[in-house]
C-alpha cells in the first residue's frame, strides 16, 4: 500500500513562507496498491484534493473518495479537481450517513449561491451514496468505518487494509469535548478508537492542538498531539503522523513538537507533510 499525503492542514488553508515547509492545502490523503501507480481511494476532499490531478499527469480519476465528514475544509478541493471533473472521469463519492441522502448533504455547501455549481454539475460519471458504520470492500481495499466524536456532524474514521499493510485515518476526532477529559485530560481512548487503530502500520491523526492550548479549545472537536501518541502507543500502532495542524502553526512549530515526542518509547512519531509518501514497511521519500 502507498499513502501519499496531498494535504494536511485542518480548518483553512495556509499560506506563506511560513508554511509552505509543511504545507497549506486542507486534509487529503490518496491511497494506492502497490502494484498501481494511480491511487485509487482518496480520503477526504479539501483543497489537497487538486494536488491528485498532478500525480494522475493528465489521466482521468477513476476510484472512491471517502469522507470522514462534510466541514468546509475536508470538501471545498471538490470542484477544482480537474481529473474528476472531466467527461471520462469516474467517481464513487462515499459520505457518512445521516438519514439525508449524500447528494443532498454535499448540496448543501455547494451550489447556488454559496458556489456557482452544485455536484450534479461535475463532469464524468458520479455517483454520490451514504456508508454506514461496519466492514466495507472498497477499490480492492478492506475498509472499517466506526463513528468518533467530533463536533458538527456525524464524523467516521477509518481504517484501510490490504493483504500485508493498514492505515487508520481519523483525521478530525475531538474526544475530550464529548466524551469527556479521560485519564490524561486528553479524552478517553474509546473502543472505536482502539479497534481503528489496532496494530495499524500507520496512524493519521487530529493533532490541532498542543496540550496548553487543548482546555480553551477543547469544544471545538480536535485532539490535542498527546492523544494520538497515547492512542498508537496503547493500540500498538508503528507509526503516527500529526495531522491536521492548525492553521496558524508556522513550520517551525511543527518541527519542535514533532522533536518533543521523538524520543516516545513504542511509537514512531512524525508531523504529516504535503507531498511526503509512504510505502509501508520502507522510509518515507518526499
Amino acid at each position: 500500500m502507498r499513502v501519499h499525503l496531498c494535504g494536511v492542514r485542518g480548518s483553512t488553508p495556509a499560506v506563506g513562507p511560513s508554511f509552505a515547509g509543511v504545507g497549506g492545502h486542507t486534509s487529503c490523503v490518496a491511497v494506492a496498491h502497490d502494484d498501481e501507480v494511480a491511487p485509487r481511494l482518496l480520503l477526504d476532499a479539501g483543497t489537497g484534493l487538486r494536488t491528485v490531478s498532478m500525480q494522475l499527469a493528465g489521466e482521468p480519476f477513476r476510484g472512491t473518495i471517502l469522507l470522514g465528514h462534510l466541514h468546509w475544509d475536508h470538501v471545498q478541493g471538490l470542484p477544482f479537481f480537474r481529473s474528476g471533473d472531466r467527461p471520462d472521469a469516474t467517481v464513487r463519492m462515499l459520505v457518512p450517513e445521516q438519514g439525508v441522502p449524500a447528494i443532498d448533504l454535499l448540496s448543501q455547501t455547494m451550489s447556488p449561491p454559496a458556489f456557482p455549481i452544485g455536484p450534479r454539475d461535475l463532469r464524468g460519471a458520479w455517483t454520490f451514496e451514504s456508508i454506514d458504520e461496519g466492514q466495507h470492500s472498497i477499490e480492492g481495499f478492506t475498509v472499517l468505518a466506526r463513528e468518533i466524536p467530533h463536533k458538527g456532524g456525524r464524523t467516521f474514521g477509518y481504517r484501510i487494509s490490504d493483504d500485508h499493510s493498514s492505515i487508520a485515518y481519523l483525521s478530525d476526532h475531538g474526544p475530550a469535548g464529548v466524551l469527556g477529559p479521560g485519564p490524561d485530560g486528553f479524552g478517553p481512548y474509546h473502543e472505536a478508537a482502539l479497534a481503528l487503530c489496532d496494530g495499524v502500520d500507520l496512524l493519521i491523526h487530529d493533532a490541532q492542538y498542543t496540550a496548553s492550548e487543548l482546555p480553551a479549545r477543547v469544544d471545538f472537536g480536535h485532539s490535542a498531539v498527546d492523544y494520538p501518541v497515547e492512542l498508537a502507543r496503547r493500540a500498538g500502532a508503528a507509526t503516527v503522523l500529526l495531522f491536521h495542524h492548525d492553521p496558524e502553526r508556522t513550520d517551525g512549530e511543527v518541527a519542535a513538537i514533532e522533536e518533543g515526542f521523538q524520543a516516545t518509547a513504542g511509537v514512531r512519531v512524525e508531523a504529516a507533510r504535503e507531498g511526503s509518501t509512504y510505502q509501508l514497511g520502507t522510509p518515507p521519500s518526499c
